[in-house]
């Protein structure tokens, strides 16, 4: 959640006049009244009537107390905005939670509140308020949704004041505003045995610690507290003093999810475009393989890396993996074409050693990017890629039954490679690709052993 205030008279520091402020807030009514009563107390003059000087000095008057009394109350009336949540998925809704709180020792009139939102969230929310009493609160929601993803601000707030008579009406704009993160959606995937899982938390590491002796183990000094069944005894012995076994802790498994943000690699645009598909596919794994125990990173052809250098830039314990986690939904948040023409600086990156398992999301490829692409297998445990054929998705689907014939040749050269390499159709669905692509790595997992549940 999110939330966010404005100071008392923190918003209207450029009125420098305050009667000329109160003046222009006067209502028709509050008008109408104050220029009878100048013609009232003109008649009273004219005719030497006293009781007429005295109704037209009322009415001149009590426009002029009413909007002193409502431009001093302006100031004291604090109002404050709350999301939940503050990241939303695409298509999902948020709420917007508006409080408004009277901290003066008088009660306010009708209040007219409204917030200021972006069009692609909705229409503009207004609310009517009644009387707030000496120290008392209003609350009141809306509800946002948006099918594109990105950073929308919220404000600022505007608040409208009325006094009881309806002779004045201010306007107060508060200073402060909240973001909505809209991230792309996430769809779940089902648990596949695809690769890159030697080095962690599957069967190999596993078989790993069970053929470690005891010779093997590193021990340290004893520390108050540690379990007793932990002590070794045969280096208590050769250090003198008491020694216990360090805890293991098995390196965890890596996994890179490379995004193809090159603008010529895609055509079209808007929530259904091929672009959006491998950006939402993106998401998808990335949380799928941490939820898994992997450490990820969030890699672009622009050889960029989320969530930064720290650890060889992947995500390292639970907590910054959570963290991590944030920061590449933010990420993808925000995410644009790039003008980049080839993926040579995210095979920079990649081949500084082996990365574990790779999931690639490419656009449409030349022969010359197929080959770089094809060289990335080398320096990965094993590589998953969905390829994204741009003729199939800026068509109807009855036109273009299946994959170009470019296509199926680039499909052709990534497998060859040792990609386990699948075309995305128009509409298609993540998880069932996923299995597919299981059942693809099926044959070679076989031959090449480390595999572990991804």
């Amino acid at each position: 959640m999110s939330t966010g205030g404005a100071g008392h008279a923190e918003a209207d520091r450029g009125d420098k006049g305050g009667v000329r402020t109160a003046l222009a807030g006067l209502t028709t009514r509050g008008r109408s009244f104050f220029a009878a009563g100048i013609a009232a107390a003109v008649c009273a003059y004219v005719l030497g009537q006293s009781d007429l000087l005295r109704v037209g000095l009322l009415l001149a008057v009590l426009p002029m107390i009413c909007a002193t009394v409502l431009y001093r109350t302006r100031y004291r009336v604090a109002g404050s905005r709350r999301l939940s949540p503050a990241r939303v998925p695409a298509g999902s809704e948020a709420r917007v939670h508006l409080r408004m709180d009277n901290v003066s020792r008088l009660p306010t009139g009708l209040l007219m509140l409204q917030d200021r939102v972006p069009y692609v969230l909705g229409p503009r929310p207004r609310f009517v308020l009644d009387r707030v009493e000496p120290g008392g609160r209003r609350e009141v929601s809306y509800r946002v949704r948006s099918d594109l993803r990105g950073r929308y601000p919220l404000g600022p707030l505007q608040l409208r004041l009325t006094d009881p008579f309806g002779m004045c009406e201010l306007t107060r704009s508060f200073s402060t505003y909240d973001t909505l993160t809209v991230i792309p959606r996430v769809e779940p995937l089902p648990p596949v045995r695809l690769t890159g899982e030697a080095k962690g938390y599957g069967d190999g590491r596993q078989r790993s610690l069970a053929l470690a002796g005891e010779d093997d183990v590193i021990p340290r000094g004893y520390r108050y507290g540690d379990d007793l069944r932990r002590v070794h005894w045969r280096s208590t012995a050769r250090y003198g003093e008491l020694m216990v076994r360090r805890e293991e802790q098995p390196q965890r498994s890596r996994c890179t999810v490379l995004l193809d943000t090159r603008g010529l690699a895609f055509q079209g645009a808007g929530p259904e475009s091929a672009f959006e598909w491998a950006v939402a596919g993106t998401a998808s794994a990335l949380v799928h393989m941490l939820e898994r125990g992997f450490s990820v990173r969030l890699l672009t052809d622009t050889g960029n890396s989320v969530p930064g250098e720290g650890a060889d830039g992947f995500a390292g314990a639970s907590q910054e993996s959570a963290d991590a986690a944030g920061l590449m939904m933010d990420t993808l948040a925000v995410i644009d074409h790039s003008d980049g023409t080839g993926l040579s600086r995210a095979y920079d990156v990649l081949r500084g050693g082996n990365e574990g398992l790779l999931v690639a999301f490419f656009g449409d490829l030349d022969e010359e990017q197929a080959a770089v692409v094809a060289k990335m297998r080398q320096r990965s445990g094993g590589a998953v890629a969905f390829l994204l054929d741009s003729d199939t998705w800026v068509r109807e689907p009855s036109e273009v039954p299946g994959p170009s014939d470019r296509s199926g040749e680039r499909l052709r050269m990534l497998r060859e490679a040792g990609w386990t390499a699948l075309s995305v159709p128009r509409g298609a669905s993540l998880k069932e690709l996923w299995r597919q692509a299981d059942r693809d790595r099926a044959g070679i997992g076989a031959v090449g052993g480390g595999e572990g549940a991804a």
